[in-house]
């Protein structure tokens, strides 16, 4: 069976799109299922939130994008069982330029996720693309069966989502067809704050049931885990914030059935 892959994508940075694959990659890996992570954003904030330090990347995820080496080679594992991590390298960084007169450029990490030494290994892959719409975030798209946006609960969450909609679409119509929606998570969620409820409303008013029910809280143990190289579950399981993960998870697979059913 091929896995199946998920996109996590917002044009706009700080909005917890890492902080969302680490845990919810690492939250679905405690259920069972077995997850690659791909980190496919040049900064390598998911590498490092796994403890893996630029020495111990390799050619990581930029060997996706030139072919230089099968997609099953690049593979690390994790501290959590079952969940294994493609590392980003700096190399990314000229992606756009590199890459722009390439035949297929669109189909780069595409072609490397098909490959056979991959196929039946994870249940799940989770791309965690860079912040803007370019070659790498592009890339991801067209690789994956859908995309779930994290969303901050702040002024200006739904500021450029309509451009991000309007690339799925783009997207979708001329390189793949497949691609879905998965959902919209809404990140950093402050309850005292009257604005922030006001912003959750206005996004489930737009996006309607494809809103994930889960909501991530504003969270100190989420802010700190990174820079001890842990998930906030491996950090402090006990969290608010570790908790909001495992009940993401939990409804993740909860959406997963109709699809596995068929209907």
């Amino acid at each position: 069976m091929q896995p199946k892959i998920i996109a996590i994508a917002n044009q706009k940075g700080g909005v917890g799109k890492t902080t969302t694959a680490i845990n919810l990659a690492t939250a679905l890996a405690a259920t069972g299922e077995r997850v690659l992570l791909i980190d496919l954003d040049p900064q390598g904030n998911a590498s490092t939130g796994f403890g893996i330090g630029t020495d111990e990347r390799g050619i990581g995820s930029y060997a996706l994008m030139t072919g230089e080496a099968p997609a099953a080679s690049l593979v690390l594992p994790t501290e959590v069982p079952g969940l294994l991590i493609i590392p980003a390298t700096e190399d990314l960084i000229g992606a756009d330029i590199e890459f722009a007169g390439a035949e297929g450029r669109e189909h780069l990490v595409r072609r490397a996720l098909g490959e056979p030494g991959l196929a039946g290994q994870f249940g799940y892959v989770f791309i965690d693309c860079p912040p803007g719409l370019g070659l790498l975030t592009l890339n991801a798209l067209v690789a994956a069966s859908s995309v779930l946006i994290p969303l901050q609960c702040e002024f200006f969450a739904l500021e450029g989502i309509s451009q991000l909609m309007r690339t799925i679409d783009l997207v979708r119509h001329s390189l793949n067809p497949g691609l879905a929606l998965e959902g919209v998570v809404l990140t950093m969620l402050d309850r005292r704050n009257n604005l922030a409820q006001a912003v959750s409303d206005d996004v489930r008013a737009y996006f309607g049931g494809r809103v994930f029910d889960t909501v991530i809280p504003r969270n100190i143990r989420i802010t700190e885990s990174p820079s001890h190289g842990k998930p906030v579950l491996l950090y402090d399981f006990r969290s608010v914030g570790a908790q909001a993960y495992v009940a993401l998870a939990a409804e993740f697979l909860q959406r997963q059935k109709p699809v596995e059913a068929g209907v």
